[in-house]
């Protein structure tokens, strides 16, 4: 009888909590949140009735400067939400710029995704809502109807790291399986601090932006690999056995020499595997903060591999440290032999409120002095998405031309 009666108890609870489940759901299903309005301001809506207090934090609210390990940066700004009659809080924001536009609320403190917006993106270890709106500057990370690439997530091996897998995306462009005789050259393109293999795809919109300019005829078709640089870690968080653990900004073994000297299996693999061109003038390296650090010293220890290089929001006063340590070392000297080997393209670009900024004023001196010459780029904003999406976005039509 007791089983009876406690079978009986949790099926009526599993009811009951399914019964509350939907009607929350059916109470939040009538808010549009965010709504995007004819005149390209945008309402974000939130059902709180017994939240005293709720904020709409945003990248294109007014940005707050905060201290942090690497010195003062800008974060998202915060604004206060209006409370209604009907328990939900609301607020319109001025008219947005075309872009991807991320947000998040704060219920008396504690900080929420939006219920009413299935659209999110990771970085690091926060999850963002996001939208987007369209136009010139936009229009290129919106899936379009046009002829779609493939996107892999590939395991290779990397002996110099004492890993026999590791995992990186890979995206070849529409056609590449149609066309099993043509070859096509590789941009490399590296994350930065606390990212993965994940970032540049989800992140970046690098799909989204490949796809659209390859199909305008902008962009050569090229295979882009995106490999994880965390040396410690096999893949992405989930993504590989015993990977239960929270992201972290700072990672060990990403600027002491490791994923650079093991760049090389992964270029292994790539050109055993895909039909790529295998010369430095069909190879280009570009990546972000510590990626933009990754694609300097690669690019300068292996001169003969890599015709075109980018650096974003570059870490390029970054002391590397540990026993590769000679990977950063006599710089100087890596740079004249890569630039008399000659480089097609060595492209910068920054934003004006990065906090590395004066750290690339200073290597641009240097390059100045040594006449070496490079294509520099000067965005508004700090260290953020918006500006290595836009650095990307410019940097694909001038490779492999």
């Amino acid at each position: 009888m007791r089983k009876v009666l406690t079978v009986f108890a949790f099926s009526l609870w599993s009811v009951m909590n399914m019964a509350a489940q939907e009607t929350v759901a059916l109470n939040t299903g009538d808010i549009i949140s965010p709504k995007l309005n004819a005149n390209r301001t945008v309402t974000f809506s939130m059902l709180a009735p017994n939240a005293q207090k709720v904020q709409l934090e945003a990248d294109f609210l007014p940005k707050q400067i905060v201290e942090t390990s690497f010195g003062k940066m800008e974060a998202n700004g915060k604004a206060d939400m209006k409370k209604g009659t009907d328990g939900v809080w609301t607020y319109t924001s001025s008219v947005l710029t075309p872009e991807l536009h991320t947000y998040c609320f704060y219920v008396d403190g504690i900080r929420m995704t939006d219920p009413n917006n299935v659209y999110m993106i990771r970085d690091i270890a926060t999850y963002t809502n996001y939208f987007l709106i369209d136009g010139e500057l936009s229009q290129n990370y919106f899936v379009r109807e046009v002829k779609h690439g493939t996107v892999s997530k590939v395991w290779y091996p990397s002996p110099k790291l004492g890993m026999k897998a590791r995992r990186m995306t890979v995206y070849t462009p529409a056609g590449y399986a149609d066309n099993p005789k043509r070859r096509y050259p590789v941009l490399y393109l590296l994350h930065g601090s606390g990212g993965d293999e994940n970032s540049w795809s989800e992140l970046g919109r690098a799909v989204q932006i490949l796809d659209n300019e390859i199909a305008q005829g902008k962009v050569e078709p090229m295979i882009v690999v995106m490999p994880n640089g965390n040396g410690t870690q096999e893949a992405a968080p989930g993504e590989y056995p015993n990977s239960m653990y929270k992201p972290s900004f700072m990672n060990s073994r990403t600027m002491e020499g490791s994923f650079e000297v093991a760049f090389p299996d992964i270029m292994n693999y790539v050109e055993s595997h895909y039909r790529t061109v295998n010369d430095k003038n069909h190879r280009a390296i570009a990546g972000l903060s510590m990626g933009g650090f990754h694609a300097l010293y690669i690019s300068a220890n292996y001169p003969d591999r890599f015709g075109y290089v980018g650096l974003f929001s570059a870490a390029v006063n970054r002391e590397g440290k540990g026993e590769n340590s000679f990977i950063y070392q006599d710089l100087d000297k890596k740079l004249a032999t890569q630039f008399n080997h000659g480089v097609k393209l060595y492209f910068i670009g920054i934003g004006n409120g990065d906090f590395l900024y004066k750290d690339n004023v200073g290597f641009r001196k240097r390059l100045d002095k040594a006449g070496y010459k490079y294509t520099y780029m000067e965005t508004d904003g700090g260290h953020e998405w918006r500006n290595w999406r836009k650095y990307l976005n410019t940097l694909l039509p001038r490779l492999f031309k």
